[in-house]
């Protein structure tokens, strides 16, 4: 059986960021930004927001340089999960995330990465108002190329993106 993935079109970001607050009401019950698993990277010059999702990868770069195994695919969604309880905040899956998807909950002092809500529709895709989230079953062909694209666009965008404040 193939798993839903979650998918970005950067073309119909507006910036809003109701994804970013939604994950963070979900995730942890308060609107906080900065502890979401989905992030918005705004890049002013090009005119272009884009969503930065975990892509969920066949070979995770997070969890193969987890000294502590503490990221593993979890069986019913086939996501990457972070095991709160084994996560000693080294940082390292921030550094190896191709995709800059791993982020630190710097209160917690332990990675913050998406888990597709669990498999029902994440809360970041409920809430995108524009639809540039969108949780769908891929052809297996589409997976490859999505994260072909991605790699691309950052390539093409040969600039450096503005964080959000404070980050």
């Amino acid at each position: 059986m193939m798993n839903k993935m979650l998918a970005t079109d950067h073309e119909k970001c507006t910036g809003c960021r109701n994804c970013e607050t939604a994950c963070s009401v979900y995730h942890v019950q308060a609107c906080n930004p900065a502890k979401s698993a989905v992030r918005i990277v705004k890049w002013p010059v090009k005119g272009l927001n884009v969503p930065v999702v975990c892509q969920q990868c066949e070979e995770p770069a997070c969890a193969n340089i987890c000294p502590v195994q503490a990221i593993a695919r979890d069986a019913d969604t086939d996501a990457m999960i972070v095991d709160y309880d084994l996560c000693v905040g080294c940082q390292m899956c921030i550094v190896a995330c191709p995709f800059g998807a791993v982020t630190l909950d710097r209160d917690r002092r332990q990675a913050i990465k998406c888990d597709l809500c669990g498999g029902a529709e994440p809360w970041c895709v409920r809430f995108c108002e524009p639809g540039a989230l969108i949780y769908e079953l891929p052809p297996s062909v589409s997976l490859h190329k999505k994260r072909k694209a991605g790699r691309r666009l950052v390539e093409a965008l040969g600039a450096r993106p503005l964080g959000r404040a404070g980050s």
